[in-house]
């Protein structure tokens, strides 16, 4: 249950609810927390929306940044959807399976050398920023230009920052059950029993 009080679409003020109009609950994600500070929300939702529109990066690596730092943050709303664009970009549930060992080729050959470099970026904002030195800048250049550096940084740091905001907020109630365990156990946004568990969604929040 989430630890403070998700309002419902009815309970935003008037121009967010136009902005909520036929998304579901859980396409709603963290606006529904915001919407306590409505000039917050209306803030974020413009920012993640313009942040989500075709840019220099493909749809297939935004999806595969933004799964693979949710595992990181083992954020269970993040790791429990798929992105339409994403999804009609390629990434499908065996792509999503090797995200669980990205650089080893044998595991994980159907990601590209670029992808490759920007997961390896994503993994060290997830868990250890200060490892990240002119090397690791480097390896991403070898395959991106400064502006797509830029907009993989922009993207990775909102999936670490919200994400984790989310998991702080216990948002799980709308998930499939393997995301709504308290076990404690680690959870992945891969599945381990090729059970295809994931909700495809396609709004504009993250």
């Amino acid at each position: 249950m989430a630890r403070i009080r998700m309002l419902s679409a009815e309970e935003f003020p008037e121009d967010l609810r136009d902005m909520a109009e036929s998304r579901t609950p859980l396409e709603l994600g963290n606006l529904r927390f915001y919407a306590h500070r409505p000039e917050l929300a209306r803030a974020y939702a413009t920012y993640m929306a313009e942040l989500r529109k075709p840019g220099l990066l493909s749809r297939r690596l935004v999806e595969l940044l933004r799964l693979r730092v949710a595992f990181h943050n083992q954020c269970r709303s993040c790791m429990a959807v798929r992105y339409a664009d994403g999804a009609e970009d390629g990434v499908d549930e065996n792509l999503v399976c090797q995200l669980a060992s990205p650089d080893d080729p044998t595991a994980a050959p159907d990601l590209t050398e670029a992808e490759r470099a920007a997961l390896r970026f994503a993994d060290l904002m997830a868990t250890n920023h200060l490892a990240i030195d002119d090397a690791a800048i480097a390896d991403l250049r070898d395959q991106f230009s400064e502006a797509e550096v830029v907009e993989i940084g922009m993207n990775v740091a909102a999936f670490v920052g919200y994400g984790r905001l989310s998991m702080a907020l216990h948002m799980v109630d709308e998930l499939p059950e393997r995301f709504r365990s308290a076990s404690g156990a680690l959870v992945t946004p891969w599945s381990t029993d090729g059970e295809d568990d994931a909700v495809l969604i396609g709004g504009a929040q993250a």
